[in-house]
């Protein structure tokens, strides 16, 4: 699959750690022109970085323009960015709940409203959204994520009907556990026993690298996906087909 990215310009949110920073590594290798936004100032990362917050919509529409002028037109759109939380549905402020949906999935949405037009001139082009297991199945402790997930998923379906006329293909991708700073935070809140049990419950029996996420990812925003859109891909290590 060498190439399979060649001569695309992809535009990766959140893309300085995690998932999003193996997204960008893998589509640089595979022939890609990348560009990443984030809120924090990467170490040593490769591809063209631009400091913005998704949740302002002024930034993420100068961010984009930054790319294009940068870059040239944007042919791919990769969702990354998001954020955890643990939250009481009691106590949970309004503010608290309004600043977990801006992530999750008010800024995937400024983002693609301002990355979409030029794809549909071009009638052309692939967007991701990394959404979670959570959008299927979830957990104690976990809320309003599964929320947000949830509604990511939704919105990629709305999406994928909206652009589908301009053969502009929208798919979401649910990683199950995966070795990143969000599910190392969980783990240290939970303990070293709470990581045996993950391990336990995973048919794979491991959890996954934030590179298989992208291997998937980078399929879903390629050619080789061509006929692919609406569709949520689990990267999850069949997580999500226990019973219990």
């Amino acid at each position: 699959m060498s190439g399979r990215l060649q001569g695309e310009v992809v535009l990766v949110t959140g893309g300085a750690r995690g998932i999003g920073h193996a997204i960008v590594e893998l589509a640089r290798r595979e022939g890609a022109a990348v560009a990443f936004v984030d809120v924090e100032q990467p170490g040593g990362a490769g591809g063209h970085f631009v400091a913005a917050d998704i949740t302002d919509e002024a930034q993420i529409a100068a961010a984009v323009g930054e790319v294009q002028h940068a870059l040239g037109p944007i042919s791919v759109l990769v969702n990354n960015a998001g954020r955890n939380t643990y939250a009481d549905p009691v106590q949970m402020t309004a503010d608290e709940w309004d600043a977990v949906f801006a992530v999750d999935l008010k800024g995937t949405w400024l983002t693609t409203k301002h990355v979409a037009p030029g794809m549909i001139e071009r009638r052309a082009g692939a967007i991701v959204n990394i959404a979670s297991l959570h959008a299927r199945l979830t957990a104690r402790g976990m809320f309003p994520y599964a929320a947000a997930k949830s509604g990511l998923v939704g919105l990629t379906r709305s999406l994928a009907l909206e652009f589908a006329p301009h053969n502009v293909r929208v798919n979401a991708l649910s990683p199950g556990y995966t070795r990143t700073a969000l599910v190392d935070e969980y783990l240290r809140l939970r303990g070293a026993q709470e990581e045996q049990r993950i391990l336990a419950a995973q048919p794979l029996g491991r959890i996954a690298q934030p590179r298989e996420v992208a291997e998937v990812a980078c399929f879903l925003a390629s050619d080789a996906a061509s006929f692919v859109t609406g569709a949520d891909w689990a990267v999850d290590g069949g997580l999500g087909a226990r019973f219990a």
